[in-house]
């Protein structure tokens, strides 16, 4: 405390030394800027007092102060709110990774709440809800003109309980209704499986369990594999991540790479800002890694993808992110009440911010929607023939038998991942990239 003191005379000491010939005219416009606010305060209080003793219908004092706290912080910003305890507690709940819900999270703008990513294996992604959809009603009843807060906790109710929402898709000419039944929401942050001789990592979420899940699957995915050596590489899934937790983008970030800058934080006054780097060790020990993302990857997600695009570490793949560049610190208040507050910008290695700009891929990747087929394409579908078909056709004689064999297997792996740009041709493409990466041989 005696050091602060210390700095913080010093430095006065020297600004009056340097401006004694303006000092006065400094204090006349402090003072005049005091003047201002107290009575800004004063009208604030007249105008309390006039609802209190004047509105038609009584009112509920502490209801009507969180209102106006409220907004004061969301006129600042969209990711600025004030948090009843009831709030905060949830909060506090999610970033331990299980809360009750419809499993999206949203954002809001031009008044009407927008979802930013569905989350996997929840009612709104069973319900096929996606990111950049406009939430426009709940159960008929408009979200035009409330706060963030207002509109989730109307989305809010039992588990089990049914929920219909309005729904505006960019692409389709008119709202459309969708019909929902909440459910408590268990986050599983990373889901692990492989791919031919590539893992993927699908991380849904940035909270407390991030990095252990990835640490643990992805050991548990090598060891399966038979040693790292037997795997060409890593899929980094983070489409419609909406983020989270920044520790666990900076532990994720530093996962896969050696030394350097992950992220760096700049807020309002110069000495606030922070830069984590990132320290030796990297869990897929040099293989390749492929970075997916979309519209959906935000924030959390946005500094992984940055990172490892910056230290070219990974080629990123997909559409641009959503573009959320800002960092929110949970202010506890009195009453077990608390603040998000906006207060830091943060930046990619290389200096750059990504706030309302989103990560652009280094492969633009789009995810075509998939149309039904028509009998004729069903029909032109039918089997190829090939010469080993014909009957009466010349054996191979410049293979051994074990060779013709793995030739074959290594045709019917291209055949499944072939199959699997039906289902999600990004991740095919990634896996793709992969391939082609593991084939020009280890990373110098």
């Amino acid at each position: 405390m005696n050091k602060f003191v210390m700095v913080a005379i010093g430095g006065t000491i020297a600004g009056v030394l340097a401006t004694t010939q303006l000092a006065a005219p400094l204090l006349a416009q402090e003072s005049s800027k005091n003047s201002s606010v107290y009575e800004q305060l004063d009208l604030f209080g007249d105008i309390f007092e006039r609802i209190r003793a004047q509105y038609v219908e009584e009112v509920d004092t502490n209801e009507l102060i969180e209102a106006a706290i409220n907004g004061m912080l969301t006129s600042l910003d969209p990711h600025s709110s004030y948090m009843s305890p009831e709030d905060a507690a949830d909060m506090r709940v999610q970033t331990r990774g299980e809360f009750g819900g419809l499993g999206i999270e949203v954002t809001q703008e031009e008044g009407f709440v927008k979802v930013v990513s569905p989350i996997d294996g929840t009612p709104a992604d069973a319900a096929g809800i996606e990111a950049g959809d406009f939430i426009t009603h709940v159960d008929g009843q408009s979200l035009l003109g409330l706060t963030l807060d207002q509109a989730v906790d109307m989305m809010r109710g039992p588990v089990g309980s049914e929920i219909v929402i309005t729904v505006l898709r960019e692409g389709t000419a008119e709202p459309f209704d969708v019909s929902i039944i909440r459910d408590t929401i268990k986050l599983t942050a990373v889901r692990t499986r492989t791919e031919g001789q590539a893992v993927v990592l699908r991380v849904t979420t940035f909270n407390d369990q991030t990095y252990s899940n990835l640490e643990s699957g992805l050991s548990d995915a090598i060891a399966e594999a038979g040693g790292i050596d037997a795997i060409s590489g890593i899929v980094l899934d983070l489409r419609n991540n909406p983020g989270g937790l920044l520790t666990q983008a900076i532990r994720v970030s530093d996962a896969f790479l050696e030394k350097g800058e992950i992220v760096s934080t700049r807020g309002r006054n110069p000495e606030d800002g922070e830069r984590y780097n990132a320290t030796p060790g990297d869990l897929a020990q040099g293989k390749p890694v492929v970075v997916l993302i979309n519209g959906g990857s935000a924030s959390a997600s946005e500094i992984v993808a940055g990172a490892l695009q910056d230290h070219r570490r990974a080629v990123v793949i997909g559409t641009k992110s959503f573009g959320k560049g800002s960092v929110q610190t949970v202010m506890p208040l009195r009453g077990e009440g608390a603040m998000r507050l906006t207060t830091a910008r943060y930046y990619t290695p290389s200096g750059r911010s990504i706030q309302a700009l989103g990560v652009s891929p280094d492969i633009l990747v789009e995810q075509p929607r998939r149309q039904p087929a028509s009998a004729e394409e069903e029909e032109s579908a039918a089997p190829s023939r090939s010469e080993a078909d014909l009957r009466g056709s010349l054996n191979n004689d410049s293979l051994t038998e074990d060779q013709i064999r793995q030739i074959e297997e290594d045709r019917a792996k291209a055949e499944l991942s072939a199959k699997l740009r039906e289902d999600d041709y990004q991740l095919a493409y990634a896996l793709d990239i992969l391939k082609g990466l593991s084939a020009l041989g280890p990373m110098r």
